[in-house]
């Protein structure tokens, strides 16, 4: 045996990647008693019971096979379905359409499929802590695009011309954002669309909170004129249909490019899980009521929280979608995790400070409020005490 310690021997990549600064903040909390959490991107909510039901129908009557790599035909029927009737983009089932473990798959496997050494790669930020990464393991290089409260963390044409360089390839962009709660309407959409044609780039949309909008209807960028073959749709059925547990997700786009994606999957995943494939079926057949009505729900603690929030003393903008408010900390003087520690350890609630989440995530904190009445109320109660304790 050498003398080469075990870290020697990982991939300078690997190495160079710190740990995920969200699981290292909630490391802190295993063991804490009387705890609130605001800190999970998860539901409250269990997959409803005819979902459950209907997988344990199938697994009594055997079905634990693999399925086609791409995923059963029936359920990218459905999802295809699914996208025109809802957002009215149209998406060819056989060879449009690739099921994914989680919504996370389908962006490593877009990122992998099109990443070469040394491309650029676009991400309005703040932004889902994974993109970055991702890039920097398949050699690209991550190009940070600050977006603002002011602006509704909305990314701008301004800000992603001031970005683009010859080596600029891709262009990643999550709406509903997490963790900003902001959207894009089509009129914000129109100058982006523009950009991308100009500069002959690819986008990855992860829309995974796609149905979580609360006074606009979502806009799909790939529904914009010209632009789908030159997106990547990314989604699932972790958020709005309360399955994260199952990791359905999926993405859509041209044939080439999913074709590409389908064979890294074949030689990593083989395929998505067949029970999850069925309820990912049933949730889009039969599921679609007990979605609006969690939908409902998350509204109504939207409202609550935010306003909540400003009264105790902490600037929240709007958040339009996901389930995620975005207030900012700045006036207490401390960093976001200073804030995010002393939060934890003097009230018991459990935030993700924003500086997580990449540039322009520094003086906000991320509070989920998929999370009962109950403990979001118990949870101002607590904030409003600590604020007024270091102030």
């Amino acid at each position: 045996m050498t003398n080469r310690s075990m870290n020697d021997y990982l991939s300078p990549a690997v190495r160079s990647i710190p740990p995920s600064a969200i699981r290292k903040f909630f490391d802190l909390v295993e063991g804490s008693k009387d705890v609130i959490s605001l800190g999970v991107g998860e539901p409250d909510f269990v997959t409803p019971a005819l979902v459950r039901e209907e997988c344990v129908r199938a697994l009594e009557r055997g079905r634990t096979t693999y399925t086609p790599n791409a995923g059963l035909p029936e359920l990218r029927e459905e999802i295809a379905n699914y996208l025109y009737n809802q957002f009215q983009v149209k998406y060819e089932p056989a060879n449009e359409v690739l099921v994914t473990v989680g919504g996370s798959e389908a962006i490593d496997l877009a990122l992998r499929a099109l990443v070469t050494e040394g491309d650029e790669i676009l991400i309005p930020v703040p932004c889902y802590i994974s993109y970055s990464p991702i890039t920097s393991l398949g050699g690209g290089v991550p190009v940070e695009i600050e977006t603002f409260a002011k602006d509704g963390f909305k990314l701008t044409a301004e800000g992603l011309k001031s970005k683009i360089t010859p080596r600029s390839k891709v262009l990643v962009v999550c709406y509903p954002n997490n963790p900003t709660g902001g959207i894009m309407t089509y009129e914000d959409w129109l100058p982006i669309a523009k950009i991308v044609e100009e500069h002959d780039l690819i986008v990855i949309s992860d829309e995974i909170y796609a149905e979580l909008t609360y006074d606009n209807k979502h806009v799909s960028f790939a529904s914009l004129p010209g632009m789908k073959d030159r997106t990547l749709l990314v989604s699932g059925f972790s958020k709005a249909f309360a399955m994260t547990g199952w990791r359905m997700g999926y993405v859509c786009g041209h044939p080439e490019l999913i074709a590409a994606m389908t064979k890294i999957h074949q030689y990593t995943i083989m395929c998505a899980p067949i029970l999850g494939q069925i309820a990912a079926i049933e949730s889009l057949r039969n599921g679609l009521e007990e979605k609006d009505r969690m939908m409902e729900s998350y509204n109504r603690r939207r409202r609550m929280i935010v306003q909540g929030l400003r009264e105790i003393g902490l600037p929240c903008h709007e958040p339009n979608g996901a389930f995620y408010a975005f207030p900012s900390i700045a006036e207490t003087g401390l960093s976001s995790e200073e804030f995010a520690h002393r939060l934890l350890a003097e009230a018991k609630v459990v935030t993700v400070p924003g500086s997580a989440f990449g540039l322009g995530g520094e003086g906000f904190i991320r509070c989920s409020y998929a999370t009962s009445v109950i403990q979001l109320q118990e949870a101002l109660t607590r904030m409003e005490r600590f604020i007024r304790a270091i102030r």
